[in-house]
């Protein structure tokens, strides 16, 4: 409605100047005031920063991602907004985060996933794909059962798999990803098969708990501070840690270790911070001097820092600089590819569809859609012309115009794609804009104004008030 309201008072001003342009005085001021603040900045970072946080809302690793993006917001002086990229058992987030525009926006949680992806076919994406930047925490895996379950101890949990094999059935995370992986490295370690539990898979450990307080879940594998909300509370009981000690956290230093109960299985996740490896070394250093301020506790944020976050939320906050995290990286690259070749794990099905089915489904309807759209309108037979089209005398017969608008629909799409991390997004929309209007039969200076004033709208819209970043392209436009 204000968009149709504004192009009457664009036309009405062109008609008052007869059909001339308005003074150059005038247009210049006029996209200068529209354009403020949109002005490319050559210092990093002159725009919101993207976190994206590979698993669901309300999991560990979301929590520390926000964390962290509140410190980094702090420090850096620009929003940090977290999106949650989930699904493709860790695919789709750790390949938006490092497979970005190599210009510092968008910063990758990466966790212990990374390491196994690749090893089982579902990508070929690997830590040599990451600008390490620094690790955060260290977290072991653990199992857990609801209150009232008959599992009181880890010893009647394996009696219980032993005796009702592909039974019980436990979550924490999608099939085969770090907690799936903890839970069948066990039962190997148990002389027993890794499909004995079935594995129900989900988008993290905050799903997964509150499956199983309803009941729908036996177990639970995950960390503990991803659990320590129910633990406080005395829904959940932990029967077992997986590590080679107890852990020095107050809150968790009375669970016990498998070990302690005849396991010598262990398994520790992991979560740290990376970026596309072609960012320019400039950027890479600027972020990491300021996480090293952060995990230093040298960074405040209403009084509290980041180590004593991690402390108050019981996460462990071990922290790898930038070579030891990336020596870290490629050790466990290496573990997982013996663990993920051995027959055991080969037999551990994640299921048939792969995580290429969807986007392979979605690009098919489109093209379906496109084929039809345009076998539509080469049918559609000659009629009357109404409207602005008419009035314009833009067509002069509805079948091949209905083919050519059907095809700049396309175009359009595709030029935004490819055009918009290059010429920004203001400019795209703008030349998308001004032509669609022309199109339609405006006049020049209707749609131009239209085209930029849209544009930026929009942009300040979006990046300013909902604090959604949009591409503002590599040249130095605005």
């Amino acid at each position: 409605m204000l968009l149709h309201q504004f192009t009457d008072m664009a036309t009405r001003i062109e008609d008052r100047n007869s059909g001339r342009l308005i003074q150059p005085f005038t247009l210049a001021l006029l996209i200068s005031v529209c354009l403020t603040g949109c002005q490319k900045s050559s210092e990093y970072p002159s725009r919101p920063i993207t976190l994206v946080c590979p698993w669901a809302v309300g999991g560990g690793t979301d929590r520390v991602s926000r964390q962290i993006a509140v410190f980094l917001e702090s420090e850096l002086g620009t929003p940090v907004n977290v999106v949650n990229a989930t699904g493709g058992q860790g695919v789709t987030g750790h390949s938006r985060g490092l497979r970005a525009k190599p210009d510092g926006y968008t910063i990758s949680m990466m966790t212990l996933e990374l390491s196994m992806l690749h090893w089982r076919n579902l990508t070929d994406l690997t830590w040599e794909d990451a600008a390490p930047l620094m690790s955060l925490n260290e977290d072991p895996a653990a199992l857990f059962v609801k209150a009232d379950s008959e599992f009181q101890t880890v010893k009647d949990l394996e009696a219980a798999i032993e005796d009702r094999p592909e039974e019980l059935k436990a979550s924490g995370t999608a099939a085969l990803a770090a907690w799936h992986l903890a839970l069948a490295g066990w039962l190997i370690s148990l002389d027993q098969n890794p499909t004995d539990v079935i594995w129900m898979p989900s988008q993290g450990s905050a799903p997964s708990l509150q499956e199983l307080m309803t009941g729908d879940l036996d177990l639970v594998c995950c960390s503990l501070p991803e659990a320590k909300s129910l633990l406080v509370s005395g829904d959940i009981r932990c029967l077992g840690v997986m590590a080679d000690d107890r852990q020095a956290s107050d809150d968790f230093k009375d669970y016990p270790t498998l070990k302690e109960q005849g396991s010598d299985w262990a398994l520790t996740g992991w979560r740290g911070l990376g970026i596309a490896k072609d960012t320019p070394p400039e950027i890479q250093e600027k972020l990491v001097t300021v996480l090293k301020r952060i995990v230093g506790g040298k960074a405040r944020v209403n009084g509290e820092s980041f180590p004593e976050f991690m402390d108050r939320q019981g996460f462990d906050h071990t922290s790898r600089p930038t070579t030891e995290f990336a020596d870290f990286l490629k050790r466990n690259d290496e573990m997982f590819g013996v663990i993920l070749n051995r027959p055991e794990f080969q037999s551990v099905q994640s299921g048939p569809v792969g995580p290429n089915v969807f986007p392979a489904i979605a690009g098919g309807m489109f093209g379906l859609s496109l084929i039809i759209v345009l076998a539509g309108a080469s049918r559609r037979p000659t009629a009357s012309i109404t409207g602005i089209a008419a009035a314009n005398n833009i067509v002069d017969a509805a079948t091949p115009h209905a083919i050519f608008l059907s095809g700049c629909a396309v175009a359009a799409v595709i030029f935004h794609m490819l055009a918009a991390d290059t010429l920004g997004f203001v400019t795209t929309s703008a030349i998308i804009l001004f032509l669609t209007s022309k199109l339609l039969g405006e006049r020049l200076l209707t749609s131009a104004i239209v085209a930029i004033v849209a544009s930026v709208g929009i942009y300040q819209l979006f990046s300013g008030l909902l604090r959604v970043p949009l591409p503002i392209g590599s040249f130095l436009l605005f």
